[in-house]
């Protein structure tokens, strides 16, 4: 297995949704996993695919404008604007990738974890899952960082939450998308370029994988650009 460490990129909100997907759907070898940090051209944030938009557009700060989209993922409303930013593709058969999705979550935080544990930050995981507030109208998730699930990543003193992830699953494999918020693992007291060296190693060793850098698989640059247009477009936003 080959663990592909794909260069950082910034985008906006619908190409970076796009490319994660994208990254899923397209495999120009068999058994290789690619993984991605990447940054936001401005300020964003996304919420999850089974997301009410209404509910969604109620819970960004007034009187500002963001980048926003949709994510092919589940979960709830993400702050990007101060948050360490990546996606994990594992291809179908892979052993994590067949694993029940509490515990692909539980593997991936585990990685993530240890590297934040490396760089000082005391963490560990939330060990059990707790009601859901009744009658929420952008489902069980909710917004991200208000409210830790089981197996996010949590402060080990204050118990806030530092990172979430959300999981999609199809015939090609699993896409992971997942976000560290920086203010409530230290900020700049942590040395995020050490953090992200510490979490690729971790993530090969999950998977039992051969980290390699890579260059950007040589997508089609017009079914790109049609996702990216799909991912802007009122029906994709608004389905729901």
């Amino acid at each position: 297995m080959i663990l592909e460490i794909l260069p950082e990129r910034i985008g906006g909100a619908a190409e970076n949704m796009a490319t994660d997907f994208m990254l899923l759907q397209r495999y120009p070898r068999e058994k290789v996993a690619r993984f991605r940090h990447y940054g936001w051209r401005s300020q964003a944030f996304t919420f999850g695919y089974s997301q009410k938009v209404t509910f969604v557009r109620e819970q960004l700060p007034p009187g500002e404008s963001f980048d926003l989209c949709r994510r092919p993922t589940g979960g709830g409303v993400v702050d990007h604007r101060d948050d360490w930013t990546y996606s994990l593709v594992i291809p179908r058969g892979h052993p994590l990738e067949e694993e029940r999705a509490t515990q692909s979550y539980r593997a991936v935080h585990e990685a993530l974890a240890g590297a934040l544990a490396a760089s000082g930050v005391p963490v560990i995981l939330k060990p059990v899952a707790e009601p859901a507030p009744g009658g929420e109208p952008g489902g069980p998730a909710g917004v991200c960082f208000q409210r830790a699930e089981i197996f996010d990543v949590v402060h080990a003193s204050s118990g806030d939450k530092i990172a979430g992830g959300a999981q999609k699953r199809n015939k090609r494999g699993l896409l992971f998308q997942g976000s560290v918020w920086r203010p409530a693992a230290g900020g700049d007291r942590v040395d995020w370029d050490a953090f992200g060296d510490a979490f690729r190693e971790r993530i090969s060793a999950a998977l039992a994988a051969e980290a390699v850098q890579t260059p950007w698989p040589d997508f089609s640059d017009e079914e790109l650009e049609a996702l990216v247009e799909q991912y802007s477009s009122p029906d994709w936003m608004e389905f729901r």
